[in-house]
């Protein structure tokens, strides 16, 4: 059996994961392959509860290192539980959300040492990287005028312009350093625009064996 792809879908706040990550999901499963979607933090009802402790507004401070260890405690859980076995029977799964995120929001948006997460990342993850990451990118303003017209915020959506500044600009550094990888998709059209450069980025995904 085919081992399956795993996609990722990266970017801040607010510039239309869950709709294109709709998309995606229909475009594969038209293609005849069987296609999962997942988020991270979470996946597994484990990495559920760990996502909203994470996320959960609350009054006591959250120390840097604390959401660092749980997001990748996250992971483990999500990547043994779920990820892996999927693609090994041949499924196809897009994640909202991956190791980049943590790069980009705990690494570069909080401060945290690049080194150590590497070091996180290879503890957990061993050699295994996505086959594909797309990253929505949009200015921080919109992306947080986006994300205000969901409703209630959660500790991270709340978190001020300059915080999310080095996010994205951290995402970017990512995708310069990763080429062969990433897949920038530019967020700030119109969904039928932005679709049509999704369509690209899966087609190729598609047609390589």
């Amino acid at each position: 059996m085919t081992k399956g792809k795993f996609i990722t879908v990266e970017g801040i706040e607010g510039v239309g994961k869950t709709t294109n990550i709709d998309f995606i999901r229909k475009k594969i499963d038209a293609a005849g392959f069987g296609c999962e979607v997942t988020r991270e933090p979470g996946g597994t009802p484990m990495a559920e509860e760990i996502r909203n402790t994470l996320l959960n507004n609350r009054t006591e401070f959250v120390c840097e290192e604390t959401e660092l260890l749980l997001m990748f405690a996250s992971r483990a859980q999500h990547l043994k539980q779920f990820i892996l076995p999927k693609l090994s029977h041949g499924d196809w799964i897009v994640c909202d959300r991956f190791t980049d995120a943590t790069y980009a929001y705990q690494g570069y948006g909080r401060g945290q040492s690049l080194a150590n997460i590497a070091l996180l990342e290879n503890m957990v993850q061993s050699t295994f990287r996505p086959d594909c990451t797309i990253l929505l990118d949009a200015p921080v303003e919109i992306g947080l005028q986006r994300a205000k017209k969901r409703g209630e915020l959660d500790r991270f959506e709340k978190e001020n312009i300059a915080f999310f500044s080095r996010v994205r600009d951290g995402y970017l550094e990512l995708a310069a350093k990763n080429p062969h990888r990433y897949r920038i998709v530019d967020a700030t059209g119109a969904i039928e625009e932005v679709q049509q450069q999704l369509s690209l980025v899966i087609d190729a995904l598609i047609g390589t064996p």
